[in-house]
């Protein structure tokens, strides 16, 4: 589709003797949000790496806005993703020594903006996502699901056109699980960023509006299959 903003196509990526990816593909509209499925090790986290920029393909072409994302250089594909690409991990990430805030504006920071304009832009994420109570403690003294909100307004306090989570309850229980997904797919929604939702959990998928099914490396979109 033409107003794809993210797509892969005929993806392979082998480790050793190991197939991750084996001709899988992926597509991804603005404001969209596609739970991208599959049992452990079936290369759905390959995937995510792969379109994100992080793993290279071994074949296959991946294009965003235009752009061919296998081709270009570890200093572009860098470049996007503190710009363009917000990223949400399973126990969040976060670094212990800075306070909340601190790590919230941490993306801003490495893109130039200046200590006090990042923090503001940081503290009103942070607002939206329900911690900003909390913005002066460090991450080991906040709950399990405050971290994770926090790692949320951080993916998203650059305004990225794409979200990457990977598996982003997986460390929560059922409930933090819910209102960590109700707030991040409400807050890229309301911006129109496409989010790419790795997830084993049938719960968590039911946010999405598209499910993609990865197996043995290969794809299988459940929209078009249906």
């Amino acid at each position: 589709m033409t107003d794809d903003l993210l797509i892969a196509i005929d993806l392979h990526k082998t480790y050793g003797t190991t197939a991750a990816l084996d001709g899988a593909e992926f597509a991804i509209r603005a404001g969209e949000v596609v739970a991208v499925m599959g049992p452990s090790g079936s290369g759905k986290s390959t995937l995510l790496h792969c379109l994100a920029g992080i793993v290279r393909p071994d074949s296959g072409s991946i294009r965003y806005g235009g752009r061919e994302l296998s081709t270009m250089s570890d200093a572009g594909r860098s470049a996007l993703r503190r710009s363009d690409f917000g990223f949400v991990f399973q126990f969040g990430q976060l670094v212990p020594e800075l306070t909340c805030v601190e790590n919230v504006a941490l993306p801003l920071r490495l893109n130039g903006v200046k200590r006090a304009a990042a923090e503001t832009r940081a503290v009103e994420w942070m607002d939206r996502l329900e911690v900003s109570e909390i913005a002066n403690k460090r991450p080991g003294e906040v709950s399990g699901g405050q971290g994770q909100r926090v790692a949320v307004a951080r993916a998203l306090v650059t305004g990225p056109r794409v979200v990457f989570a990977d598996e982003p309850t997986g460390a929560l229980d059922s409930i933090n699980g819910e209102r960590v997904m109700k707030l991040l797919t409400q807050a890229a929604r309301a911006t129109d960023a496409a989010v790419v939702l790795v997830t084993h959990e049938v719960r968590v998928a039911a946010y999405s509006d598209r499910e993609i099914v990865v197996r043995d490396g290969k794809s299988r979109d459940m929209a078009r299959a249906a």
